[in-house]
């Protein structure tokens, strides 16, 4: 007799996921949105998140019936707390009277108290420790290793989703297209016949020199005869023009006050991306764009696209690999891999 397997058993008609991050890795989290989605097709399922990832749950209505904002809380790093807000946020949730909590957001020091505070009737996610289970709680050790995307696939495994993929996702919305056409930032540009280059992050930290960006921008117009659009939103504004300002070729700024969608419904016109280590890769993943990555902080096995092929990411701290960064670019335009990469021990990172 067939074992059934933990969401089986819960008769789940209602879950609550909580993932308390920014866009970048909210989206590395739609495999698993994917696959909680298809072992729970009937049910209500609900994020809980930060209050400007209402937008990234309207995108995907096919995966999420609902959001929550949640209003922060002290011992969480990365966001703004709100601690006076907590108290109603957890009534709002256990009104509600979930079936099921999923922990998505690390590896449960402060959120398994968090979403223990749902009060929902089961629960599930990750803990440092060993695991522990009884018949209403599965909590597994958080992955060592494996991609983000990988790390929440293999729980969702163990609670019994189906495996549904691993590709990210992004999809387009109407809306994207006609406020990109509002700002006019991509007026006059011929779809496929342009690069982005995206130099901001969410820190200075994460960022790629500017003088590196214009250098790698201006050999792929003279090789391609490609325009150059540099990307951002209204405050990556002064990097933008400082990689304009060292560059020789000319190139389009288009840092504006525009949103996630309208950005990407730009980006999906173009050829490629190249970006420091930021939330646009991950967007550029889930549209499919070829892209290459610079990352010199970041943990570049967990948090690089799950496509290796398509999205290059090298690894950079030293700011001194820009002819990489360059190779992978021609390759990528050309649809053809770099010489040697496999010989010289650099894969699946460059």
């Amino acid at each position: 007799m067939k074992t059934r397997t933990f969401l089986q058993r819960q008769g789940v008609r209602s879950a609550i996921v909580f993932r308390a991050l920014q866009l970048g890795d909210m989206l590395c989290a739609t495999p698993a949105f994917r696959a909680l989605r298809a072992a729970l097709p009937e049910a209500r399922i609900v994020l809980a998140g930060l209050p400007d990832m209402a937008q990234f749950a309207q995108r995907f209505p096919s995966y999420l019936d609902g959001f929550i904002a949640f209003p922060g809380h002290p011992l969480l790093p990365g966001q703004t707390a709100r601690p006076e807000e907590l108290p109603g946020f957890y009534a709002g949730i256990r009104e509600q009277g979930f079936d099921l909590a999923l922990q998505w957001h690390d590896g449960g020091e402060v959120s398994n108290h968090i979403v223990a505070g749902f009060g929902a009737r089961a629960m599930a996610g990750f803990t440092r420790g060993e695991t522990a289970g009884t018949s209403r709680t599965l909590l597994l050790p958080f992955p060592a290793s494996g991609s983000e995307s990988e790390r929440l696939l293999q729980l969702c495994e163990h609670l019994g989703a189906p495996a549904v993929g691993r590709r990210l996702e992004f999809p387009l919305l109407p809306g994207d297209a006609e406020e990109l056409e509002a700002s006019r930032v991509a007026s006059g540009l011929v779809p496929g016949n342009f690069i982005c280059i995206h130099p901001g992050a969410s820190t200075d930290e994460q960022c790629w020199p500017p003088e590196r960006f214009a250098r790698v921008a201006d050999q792929l117009h003279a090789e391609f005869g490609l325009s150059t659009v540099l990307t951002g939103w209204a405050g990556d504004a002064p990097m933008v023009r400082t990689v304009a300002d060292h560059m020789r070729s000319p190139a389009i700024e288009a840092a504006a006050p525009i949103s996630n969608g309208a950005m990407a419904a730009l980006m999906s016109r173009s050829r490629l991306l190249v970006c420091s280590d930021t939330g646009v890769s991950h967007i550029a993943a889930g549209l499919g764009l070829s892209s290459v990555v610079v990352s010199g902080k970041a943990d570049i096995a967990r948090w690089a696209p799950p496509d290796r092929l398509r999205h290059r990411c090298i690894w950079d701290p030293a700011a001194e690999r820009w002819a990489v960064v360059l190779e992978h670019a021609r390759a990528l335009l050309a649809g053809t891999a770099p010489s040697g990469q496999r010989a010289a021990g650099m894969w699946p990172y460059w």
